[in-house]
């Protein structure tokens, strides 16, 4: 593992280009009591910017703007929704390597996966914008006298709360299927990474959206969340974020019978069976394992690997984690940046300390890089690799969401799957074999909304995504995340 530990010296000057405000109405603007937040840059724990805290008045302001707009957005053709929003697609590709060196610096995540979100989610606005031209209702055949219609129209003004970990990902998944869908919203986003929304922000504003159909605050979690679900303006709430904050939003939301799209928590397992490839299966494991230092819901969490192919599995797994060049996040080669914020260290840590005690392995890392490990006051933590992990570890049934990878063993496959889908999570699952019928097996046992075969794919845009059981309810992206905030309206028409 190489470590680089120079911080760039840009990194502070590049912040300081950064548009950080509130996004109202079509203006941008500070918080009515002028509170802030300040933005810390997780590779050296310096702060880099203050963006304003909304109060409950700003709140009220984003509510009515956005209850403005709601109509006359809703009664635009497709055709010029469609011709806004793909300008902001053009913009957004334009601007990628900008906007992906702001969020380089405010999240963490080297900056070729940083430019390569951007432009992920450029994909993700485009697709959305074609399909606001296809949300066709339908004709019902009945009586001679009768005419029987179905209509899809969008549900209003749309509530959304987004974290941190995927700094343009997550608002454009809200943003891009509600816009295109013809609904107005309010989203608070994650005052840990606001320049990167911001500058979503800033392309929507600079394409041409009507003022008011798109509102960004930034706030304290339960008292702006909540503010946003009990007003009488949002008609559903869209909530990306962790399982405990998921049920009581939902519940909240449920009380005032308001629909919610929750993608929340997962703790993906793998299973590399017998007949697996063991090196391939390292190799595309990996690859997701470090991807964002572990701070993926999706991330491959829990490896079960048949005993067979333990030994090799694992020494791949190593070489790769041995590979990998730690460090800030624009320089030059970084495949792994630091975490997010102390909070995530310190989790990570106690997982790996209680594993150990549980009597698990440390293969590879498994401690804070500290010293010339890393850049002073950094949040860093070496990928590391744990084997010979009894399931009563914390780490079996805790998602990490960091740089660990825990790694067990099996013999059967079927008991293997139980103990995959014993946890009450069910977002991602992830298996690996070179048969056909192995595979079948695995795609009717596991228990998730999101399952991959011989890779450790999670979110695509044209289809949906989603989690079962306490990892979230309706779905993302695909024609099911535009039609997520329509309403379903049936017409029936005596004709005589």
């Amino acid at each position: 593992m190489t470590i680089l530990t120079e911080a760039p010296s840009t990194a502070a000057e590049i912040y300081a280009t950064a548009r950080l405000g509130l996004y109202i109405d079509g203006e941008w603007r500070t918080g009515a009591a002028g509170r802030v937040f300040d933005v810390l840059n997780p590779a050296t724990n310096e702060v880099i910017g203050q963006v304003p805290r909304a109060e409950t008045s700003d709140l009220d302001d984003a509510l009515a703007a956005a209850e403005r707009a709601f109509p006359l957005w809703r009664d635009t053709s497709a055709f010029e929704k469609s011709r806004i929003l793909l300008k902001a697609v053009a913009l957004l590709r334009e601007r990628a390597p900008e906007i992906g060196r702001l969020m380089a610096i405010e999240q963490g995540k080297p900056l070729k996966d940083a430019v390569t979100e951007v432009t992920r989610v450029s994909g993700t606005l485009e697709w959305c914008a074609q399909e606001s031209r296809r949300l066709y209702g339908r004709i019902i055949p009945t009586d001679v006298d009768t005419s029987l219609t179905v209509r899809y129209e969008p549900v209003g003004v749309v509530g959304a709360i987004v974290p941190w970990n995927f700094p343009a990902g997550s608002p454009m998944r809200k943003m891009s299927a509600a816009i295109s869908a013809g609904c107005a919203l309010v989203i608070k986003a994650s005052q840990e990474v606001p320049a990167t929304v911001c500058a979503l922000a800033e392309v929507f504003h600079d394409a041409g959206l009507p003022k008011g159909v798109l509102n960004l605050v930034f706030g304290r979690g339960a008292e702006t969340s909540e503010h946003l679900i009990d007003s009488p303006a949002t008609r559903l709430i869209a909530f990306t974020g962790s399982v405990p904050v998921g049920k009581q939003l939902n519940a909240r939301a449920g009380a005032l019978m308001k629909p919610t799209i929750m993608e929340l928590g997962g703790h993906a397992p793998v299973i590399i069976a017998a007949d697996a490839d063991p090196v391939q299966a390292a190799r595309r494991t990996s690859a997701a394992k470090w991807a964002n230092a572990g701070q993926v819901c999706t991330s491959p969490s829990r490896i079960f690997v048949h005993e067979s192919i333990a030994a090799e599995f694992t020494a791949e797994l190593v070489r790769l984690a041995a590979e990998l060049v730690v460090g800030e996040p624009l320089a030059e080669g970084v495949t792994m940046g630091p975490l997010i914020n102390e909070k995530r260290v310190e989790a990570t840590e106690h997982l790996v300390q209680d594993a150990v005690a549980h009597g698990a392995t440390v293969a590879f890392g498994g401690e804070r890089l500290s010293g010339e490990g890393r850049a002073e006051g950094g949040y860093y933590y070496a990928p590391t690799i744990l084997t010979g992990v009894p399931l009563d570890a914390e780490v079996m049934s805790e998602e990490p969401f960091g740089p660990i990878a825990p790694i067990t063993t099996f013999t059967d496959l079927d008991e293997a799957i139980r103990i995959a889908n014993s946890l009450p999570f069910g977002l991602a699952a992830y298996g690996f074999t070179e048969s056909a019928s192995t595979a079948d097996i695995l795609a009717r046992g596991f228990e998730a909304g999101i399952l991959s075969i011989n890779h450790c794919g999670g979110s695509v845009t044209e289809a949906p995504s989603g989690g079962v059981k306490e990892s979230g309810l309706g779905r993302e992206s695909g024609p099911e995340g535009v039609q997520a905030y329509l309403i379903t309206k049936r017409v029936s028409h005596k004709l005589r």
